[in-house]
């Protein structure tokens, strides 16, 4: 029972350091993304600025309507 109980702990180990490299790997595409296309990124959020002032006025509608 005991060594069942240890080698459920170093797959669980194992298991979170995967997850941990795998995070890691998933920040640093990410941020080289952003950083390779900062100018796509800024026109979408400006192409969003709109889109989102819309949903912000019908949800303030629907929260005055009640």
């Amino acid at each position: 029972m005991a060594e069942e109980t240890k080698n459920l702990d170093a797959k669980k180990g194992l298991a979170a350091f995967f997850k941990v490299i795998l995070g890691l790997i998933f920040l640093i595409l990410g941020g080289a993304a952003i950083l390779s296309w900062w100018g796509f990124l800024l026109m979408i959020i400006k192409g969003c600025i709109g889109l989102f002032l819309v949903l912000a006025g019908i949800i303030t509608l629907a929260i005055a309507k009640e």
